[in-house]
């Protein structure tokens, strides 16, 4: 953690809210005067579109399958370099993930491929990270490296597996403000269904299917990430959500509770929070729930004394 280079991390799963926070957190920045340093998480994954797709092909005829949310398809070593080099000199590289026609013509690349790694630009007052892993700790593991030939036999896969090592990461342990965003995990799953049906013409059968491919990594990489969050916010549907698969539309905002867990209540001024977020209440002493539809105002409320205070600090040295 850093005074004079803080970071502030934003963690959670595509689609579960993590945008909204990034919003709400350009807003601070430009009332406070803050220069700030985004970082996207998806810029550091291993592999681009073409070559995670095969990836996949290939982990699920080994038996292993790989998603975005575990190890061998991220740069956690990197991430973590990232996070302890601006922390101690606000120095480190970055690069970005071109997504889609926007980022194409932007970048003059072709979506699922990675901009040239470049400098941060210098004299920013703290990163901003948005994306899977924010608070992720890890022990060593082995990457798998699979045969570069073309079209190799399952055979073949196997006789050329090969094991690259990993150092275990705590890119926790360098953020001085971690948030996740997360809703319930029925609501999640129906958000990924009706997005991916609706961007690529999935069907429901095979997001079905991406969701199972995924879920020991969710397990172990992503859950673990929101006992570490400085602040979790919670989005829980008041509509019934008890079959995803089924749902004919995401709840929306007004159609849902806002539940904030804070890690060291002791440090908020709860009745100024009750004040401010208009038909808020405490469920429990570390708890604070709110109106889906406050979900900005509530961040902007909770966040804006925290970023105030980091400056304030960093200005006095």
């Amino acid at each position: 953690m850093s005074i004079d280079h803080p970071i502030v991390a934003v963690t959670g799963s595509s689609g579960a809210g993590t945008t909204t926070v990034k919003v709400a957190f350009e807003h601070i920045f430009q009332r406070e005067g803050i220069n700030a340093q985004f970082v996207e998480g998806d810029s550091f994954f291993r592999y681009g579109r073409d070559e995670m797709a095969d990836e996949i092909q290939h982990s699920l005829i080994e038996g292993r399958p790989v998603s975005h949310f575990g190890p061998e398809t991220n740069l956690f070593n990197e991430l973590e370099g990232l996070f302890k080099e601006y922390g101690e000199s606000g120095s480190g590289r970055i690069r970005r993930y071109v997504k889609d026609e926007e980022d194409e013509e932007r970048h003059g690349q072709a979506a699922g491929t990675f901009t040239p790694w470049t400098p941060i630009s210098a004299g920013t007052d703290l990163l901003f990270y948005e994306g899977l892993h924010g608070g992720v700790v890890a022990s060593s593991w082995t990457r798998r490296r699979m045969s570069a030939s073309h079209n190799p036999t399952v055979a073949e896969r196997r006789r050329a597996m090969t094991g690259e090592r990993m150092r275990g990461v705590d890119v926790a342990q360098h953020v001085d403000l971690l948030l996740g965003v997360v809703p319930v995990i029925n609501l999640e799953w129906i958000q990924k269904i009706h997005r991916d049906c609706s961007r690529t013409g999935c069907t429901i059968e095979q997001v079905t299917t991406t969701i199972l491919r995924r879920m020991s990594d969710y397990v172990h990489y992503i859950v673990p990430q929101f006992s570490l969050t400085d602040i979790n916010f919670q989005r829980v549907p008041m509509v019934d959500t008890s079959n995803p698969f089924i749902a004919l539309d995401v709840p929306t905002l007004d159609e849902s509770l806002l539940v904030i867990r804070f890690r060291e209540p002791k440090k908020y001024d709860f009745p100024y929070l009750l004040n401010r977020i208009p038909d808020s209440f405490m469920s429990r002493p570390n708890t604070l729930v709110a109106p889906g539809g406050k979900m900005t105002l509530a961040m902007e409320a909770i966040c804006t004394p925290i970023i105030h205070e980091m400056m304030e600090h960093r200005r006095a040295g």
